[in-house]
C-alpha cells in the first residue's frame, strides 16, 4: 500500500501538516517496499489559488492508495474521491504515528 501525508517536515518524525494542499511536504511511504519518497509540495502551496487539487493530482499520479493530512478542502476529496484514493483525517501526531494507524485500519475515512 502506498500512503502519502501530509507533513510539515521530510522525516518519520514530522507532525503531520493541519493543511494538504499548502503542507510544505508530502511524504509518500511504501509500506510493501518499506521506501519512503519525500514529494517538495512548496510550489503547489503557494499558489493563490487550487493548491488543494494540484497536490490532490499530484499525490494521484504517485499511485497512492491512501492520503492523510488533518485536512481537505472539498475539491481536493473529489479527486481522491474519482481516483478511488482513501482519504483518513489524522491531528495531532507525527506522520509515522499516522502511517501506523492506517496499515491498522484505525483512521476515519472521509
Amino acid at each position: 500500500m502506498r500512503i502519502a501525508i501530509a507533513s510539515e517536515g521530510r522525516e518519520l518524525s514530522s507532525k503531520v501538516d493541519p493543511r494538504f494542499g499548502r503542507a510544505r511536504f508530502i511524504i509518500i511511504h511504501d509500506t510493501t517496499k518499506s521506501e519512503l519518497e519525500v514529494f517538495d509540495n512548496q510550489e503547489i502551496s503557494q499558489l493563490p489559488g487550487g493548491s488543494g487539487v494540484k497536490a490532490a493530482e499530484a499525490v494521484v499520479n504517485m499511485n497512492v492508495d491512501y492520503v492523510i493530512s488533518q485536512n481537505f478542502g472539498p475539491k481536493s476529496l473529489q479527486v481522491f474521491k474519482i481516483s478511488n484514493v482513501k482519504a483518513g483525517m489524522f491531528s495531532d501526531g507525527t506522520v509515522a504515528e499516522a502511517i501506523e494507524l492506517a496499515k491498522r485500519g484505525k483512521l476515519n475515512l472521509i
